[in-house]
């Protein structure tokens, strides 16, 4: 029997998942079936979904379609009612072993209950899954859950849950655990990373976990941090990007607009100068430092004026690596019911953005030439720099290690060494 497939939609934290899924899978003796991980995070992520469930069903002609991830949590009844699934499992469900060995069952394509989705709300915990990684390079660790604002755009705390934390010790066992495998970077990873600790007890912070990590697993070469918000940065978090080298000068941003006004009505938590003092003290620590951020374009009632203060946040904040959105109404949230900006303006918003990102990536890349980096190597001839940057190589180097090598050129989007 061939083992379970895997398809993974959205964000790093459902990579994360569907690999502590397969091995839970695996373990429960779950052969053949197709598992899709679906994000909820835009329309455009759901109707993505149910195209990959269609596709799969198709190329796999009698297997069970196990539907799981945000939009099944979000949506359980639009996905029960496809033909091609056979079970929907909810985002606490699908992390648990006993729901893979009741899926087990010889019964499971005939089940006549489909959906096995709990109210997200509830769930007060969340458990730190121990896997071994992706690939060789960089292993990712899951110290957060769920989200406790209600930005109004957003679908995520639905699918998610409320904020939840892993205890500092789980995390560092199993920073430990990888390092022992041979993983020279690990990367923190959750849904609202930077409220961790306020469900622990003390109520520690994101910068005390950082720096109790690189305090404890010495051995560590390189810590990595996923996307923050950056108006809940701590005093320690702070610190140790001004002291601690092994910590990478790289930060993702939820920046989201750069506009007073939109950014109230996305009920976000900063304003446009919060964001760009924030860069500024960050890089003043760090001179190496450097920021990608998400931006919406189209956001309901956005002018021009207004989308031309988040499009010059790109220079105002010195952005190198944009992840542009053209904004996607939620069913449910309180933005769908905002007044609309037209679609043709939201798509030619986004591209202008990119076009930014672009630009500014090529800054980035060029400002390299002549510059010595430590890559860690994530195959035999791609690597990323301390700054995530990519390196392409021409000869082969040893995958998974990190090397030291000039950078010698640079394409659109990679540097050259």
């Amino acid at each position: 029997m061939t083992a379970p497939i895997f398809s993974t939609l959205g964000c790093r934290l459902n990579a994360y998942e569907s690999e502590a899924m397969k091995e839970l899978a695996e373990a429960a003796g779950l052969q053949g079936a197709v598992i899709v991980n679906t994000c909820a995070v835009t329309a455009e992520a759901v109707r993505k979904a149910k195209q990959e469930i269609r596709k799969l069903a198709r190329e796999n002609p009698g297997a069970a379609v196990i539907v799981t991830g945000c939009a099944a949590q979000t949506e359980p009844e639009t996905f029960a009612a496809m033909p091609e699934v056979t079970r929907v499992i909810g985002n606490t469900e699908k992390m648990q072993a006993e729901t893979w060995q009741t899926l087990r069952a010889p019964d499971l394509i005939g089940a006549t209950e489909k959906v096995m989705v709990d109210d997200i709300m509830s769930v007060r915990e969340t458990a730190g899954h121990l896997i071994d990684g992706f690939g060789r390079h960089r292993a990712y660790v899951q110290v957060q859950n769920g989200c406790d604002h209600r930005c109004t755009f957003c679908i995520i705390p639905y699918g998610r849950g409320n904020s939840r934390s892993v205890p500092a010790g789980v995390v560092i066992d199993q920073i430990k655990r990888l390092v022992d495998k041979g993983f020279h970077e690990v990367v923190l990873t959750g849904v609202d990373l930077t409220s961790w600790g306020a469900d622990l007890p003390a109520t520690p912070r994101l910068g005390d976990l950082v720096m109790r990590i690189l305090r404890l697993v010495p051995d560590l070469p390189r810590l990595r941090i996923s996307s923050i918000d950056s108006i809940e940065v701590d005093d320690n978090l702070m610190q140790a990007i001004a002291t601690e080298p092994r910590l990478m000068p790289h930060l993702h941003l939820s920046l989201q607009a750069g506009d007073d006004m939109i950014l109230k009505r996305m009920k976000r938590r900063h304003l446009r100068d919060d964001a760009i003092r924030f860069c500024e003290d960050a890089r003043k620590l760090c001179p190496d430092m450097i920021f990608g951020a998400d931006i919406i374009a189209g956001f309901p009632t956005e002018t021009e004026d207004m989308f031309e203060n988040s499009l010059k946040l790109v220079t105002d904040c010195d952005l190198t690596f944009l992840h542009v959105f053209p904004y996607s109404a939620r069913k449910g949230t309180p933005a769908a019911r905002m007044p609309a900006v037209k679609g043709p303006e939201v798509k030619s918003r986004a591209a202008r953005l990119r076009a930014a990102g672009d630009a500014a990536l090529h800054r980035h890349l060029t400002a390299q030439l002549g510059k010595t980096h430590h890559i860690l190597m994530e195959s035999s001839r791609m690597g990323r720099t301390e700054q995530f940057t990519e390196v392409q190589f021409g000869s082969d180097q040893p995958e998974g290690q990190i090397i030291t090598a000039e950078i010698r050129g640079a394409s659109p989007t990679t540097l050259l060494a």
